[in-house]
């Protein structure tokens, strides 16, 4: 599974056939109070997970980043060497937001469970889950979903 993942980024990056308004660098968040798209860099490997947005001072208003743990799994994130303050999405295979946690403060070592069967976290500036209503039940459209029973597909 991991390596079909790795073959349609690998793809697209080389200039092969992208699906209609889905970018590997974007998601777009959709629910019944708004449709919000978000640049985002992509957390595949353990090292890039590992790392995430740690020891950065910022981040723009309309940025952020995507963690993809293929197959899904518990994941748990803490903010250990984050500077800024951030939203938690949690999202299941077929690009459901299952959990949300706000405002994780920088620093803090406590643990953010996410579930027992997370494919994808974005985090985002804190506040803006609360600003555009994204809660469990949002949608999410990105390439990495397009391998599993996506809700939104590309």
């Amino acid at each position: 599974m991991r390596t079909a993942l790795v073959l349609v980024i690998l793809t697209l990056l080389s200039g092969g056939v992208a699906q209609a308004e889905c970018r590997l660098d974007r998601v777009e968040l959709r629910n019944d109070l708004a449709q919000i798209r978000f640049d985002i860099e992509l957390a595949l490997t353990h090292e890039d997970r590992s790392r995430g947005l740690m020891f950065r001072e910022s981040m723009p208003g309309r940025s952020g980043m995507l963690f993809v743990f293929d197959p899904p799994q518990p994941v748990a994130f803490w903010m250990k060497n984050t500077l800024i303050p951030l939203d938690m999405i949690f999202v299941d295979r077929a690009g459901t937001v299952t959990r949300v946690h706000e405002g994780a403060i920088p620093g803090d070592l406590s643990p953010i469970e996410g579930g027992d069967s997370v494919y994808a976290v974005l985090e985002i500036n804190a506040g803006l889950a609360e600003r555009y209503g994204i809660r469990a039940g949002t949608q999410m459209r990105h390439e990495v979903f397009s391998q599993g029973p996506a809700i939104w597909p590309c």
